[in-house]
C-alpha cells in the first residue's frame, strides 16, 4: 500500500540508502571512433598501458555491443532507449539540423541527480543544442564543459560551418551557459582530461558524483601533440601513426584521471565503466581486425565494442565477460548502483547487468536489436519469400542468442540504380562460431531468417519516425556556435 512513496523516499535517502549503505561514485569514460583492434589488450601495436592495466585487474566485456554511429550509441548510453523509439534511427544529428533526444523521458544524469548524485558532464554531447532545452545542463547534469556538435579542431575548437568558422566550446550550469574562447592551443585530449581532474579534485566525501567523461579522441581530424607520434615511427600508414599517437594520449589521459580518483581517496568507492561509441573508421587510422566492417556499418567491424568496467567495488574481477550486453544497459546498471529508481522512464530496452559484470552470473540479455532505419531503402523488384514477414529492403539488424540478422542495402554504399534481388537484402550469421561474418547461412535456415523477421517486424510496430529534418541557414553568435532557436 505505500508503493507511492518509492520515488520520494528514494530521493530523499540522497547518497546514501535508507539503509545506510554509501553509494558509489561513477565515472564513464567514452571513446570516440575507437576500433576493436585499437586497444594493447586486444593485441594492437598501439600503446594504452593505463587501459590494458584497468582492463586486466577489472572486467573485460567481450561480447559487448553499441550502435554504429555517434548520436545513437549516446542517446541509448543516456536514455537507455532503443533509438526506433526516440526518433534518432537514421544517422547522426547534424550542426545545423533542429532536432535532439526528446525531452520525453529522463536521462542518465537526470536519474542520477534525482538519486543525489552530483553530475558532470566533459566533452563531447552530439545529442541536439538548437534550443537551450536540450543542452547538458538541461538534461540532468550540473557542470558540462565540452563541445555540442559531434567534431570539431582538437586545438582551436571550432567548427566551419557554411564558410563560417566559429568555437564550439562551452561552460554551462543549469542556469548559464558560457562560451569558452581562452582554451585556444589546448589539446582537446588534454584539456579534458584537466577539466576532469579539476572536477575531482573539487569534491567531497559528503556527496557521491556521477562523471561523464566522452573525449573527443580519436575522431578526426587526425591532430596529436608531436611527443606521441615518436612511439609509432615504424607504422609506415601516416594516418594509422597518427590515430595511434591520439589513442596513447587519450590513455595517458585515462591514466591521470585514475591517480586523481586515488589521490583524493575516492577510487575505493567508484566504478569506472570504459567504452567506445561505435567501431573505427580504416581510413582515419582506425583498426577493427579481424572484424568485418567499420563505423557506420551494421556488421561486427561497426557494432562489437571495446568495454571493461574497473572498481575496487566488483565482487570479481580480473577475467574476461563474455555475456551478450548492450551499450542501453548502461542505464539502469548504473541507476541500480546509485540505488535509484526507474520512476517516469519508458520503453527502457536497458537491462540491469551489474550482476551479471560483478558477480559472474549469466547474462539477462537474449537479444539486441542493433536497428531498423525506415529512411535509408534499398530498391527491390521483389521481396522473394519474407514478403510477408519483413521488409527487408530496409537497413535493419537484430540479435538473437548466437545469430544476427542483417536485411537491406548491407555493404555499405547504396547504389540507387542498382535493383537488389531478394537473396541479396538478407543476411544470417552465427556470431559465437563465425565472429568475422563469412558465411552467410541465411540460405540455409529459412525458417530461423523468418522468425528473426517477425522480431524485427515486432519492433518495427513500435518505432515512432525517424527524425531527419532539413538542415537550417546558422549562423554562429559573438564568434561561437550554440542554440539558434
Amino acid at each position: 500500500m505505500w508503493e507511492w512513496l518509492l520515488p520520494a523516499l528514494m530521493i530523499l535517502c540522497g547518497s546514501t540508502s535508507c539503509g545506510g549503505a554509501q553509494t558509489p561514485n561513477i565515472v564513464v569514460i567514452m571513446a570516440d571512433d575507437l576500433g576493436y583492434n585499437d586497444v594493447g589488450y586486444h593485441g594492437s601495436v598501439i600503446k594504452t598501458p593505463n587501459i590494458d592495466r584497468l582492463a586486466e585487474e577489472g572486467v573485460r566485456l567481450e561480447n559487448y555491443y553499441v550502435q554504429p554511429i555517434c548520436t545513437p550509441s549516446r542517446s541509448q548510453f543516456m536514455s537507455g532507449r532503443y533509438q526506433i523509439h526516440t526518433g534518432l534511427q537514421h544517422g547522426v544529428i547534424l550542426p545545423t539540423q533542429p532536432f535532439a533526444l526528446p525531452l520525453d523521458s529522463p536521462t542518465l544524469a537526470d536519474k542520477l541527480k534525482e538519486a543525489g548524485y552530483s553530475t558532470y558532464g566533459v566533452g563531447k554531447w552530439h545529442l541536439g543544442f538548437y534550443m537551450k532545452k536540450y543542452l547538458p545542463t538541461r538534461r540532468g547534469f550540473d557542470r558540462f564543459f565540452g563541445f555540442y556538435m559531434g567534431s570539431q579542431d582538437h586545438y582551436t575548437h571550432s567548427r566551419c560551418i557554411y564558410n563560417r568558422c566559429a568555437v564550439d566550446l562551452h561552460d554551462d550550469t543549469p542556469t548559464t551557459f558560457r562560451n569558452v574562447f581562452n582554451e585556444s592551443g589546448s589539446y582537446s585530449t588534454h584539456m579534458y582530461t584537466q577539466k576532469a581532474v579539476d572536477l575531482i579534485n573539487t569534491q567531497t566525501k559528503k556527496k557521491p558524483f556521477f562523471m561523464y567523461l566522452a573525449y573527443q579522441a580519436v575522431h578526426a581530424p587526425l591532430q596529436v601533440p608531436p611527443r606521441y607520434k615518436r612511439h609509432y615511427q615504424d607504422i609506415s600508414n601516416p594516418k594509422r601513426r597518427k590515430f595511434a599517437a591520439m589513442t596513447t594520449a587519450m590513455d595517458e589521459g585515462v591514466g591521470h584521471v585514475v591517480e586523481a580518483l586515488k589521490r583524493r581517496g575516492f577510487w575505493k568507492n567508484t566504478v569506472l565503466v570504459f567504452t567506445t561509441d561505435n567501431g573505427g573508421i580504416p581510413s582515419e587510422g582506425g583498426s577493427n581486425y579481424p572484424l568485418r566492417g567499420k563505423k557506420s556499418l551494421l556488421f561486427e567491424g561497426g557494432i562489437k565494442g571495446v568495454a571493461f568496467v574497473a572498481s575496487p567495488l566488483l565482487k570479481e574481477k580480473g577475467y574476461i565477460n563474455k555475456g551478450l550486453m548492450h551499450i542501453s544497459d548502461w542505464f539502469p546498471t548504473l541507476i541500480h548502483l546509485a540505488k535509484g529508481n526507474m520512476y517516469n522512464t519508458h520503453d527502457l530496452a536497458g537491462i540491469d547487468q551489474w550482476n551479471m559484470i560483478s558477480k559472474r552470473i549469466p547474462t539477462r540479455r537474449e537479444h539486441i536489436l542493433h536497428n531498423i532505419d525506415p529512411l535509408d531503402v534499398a530498391s527491390a523488384k521483389s521481396l522473394g519469400q519474407y514478403g510477408k514477414t519483413f521488409d527487408i529492403r530496409i537497413t535493419a539488424a537484430i540479435r538473437v542468442g548466437n545469430y544476427k540478422l542483417l536485411t537491406g542495402a548491407i555493404h555499405g554504399k547504396k547504389k540507387r540504380e542498382k535493383i537488389y534481388k531478394p537473396s541479396d537484402l538478407v543476411q544470417l550469421y552465427n556470431i559465437r562460431r563465425d565472429p568475422r561474418e563469412k558465411r552467410d547461412l541465411s540460405k540455409y535456415q529459412p525458417a530461423r531468417v523468418r522468425d528473426m523477421l517477425a522480431m524485427l517486424q515486432a519492433y518495427n510496430s513500435t518505432a515512432v519516425p525517424a527524425m531527419d529534418p532539413l538542415r537550417e541557414i546558422v549562423r554562429p553568435r559573438n564568434s561561437a556556435w550554440g542554440p539558434w532557436r
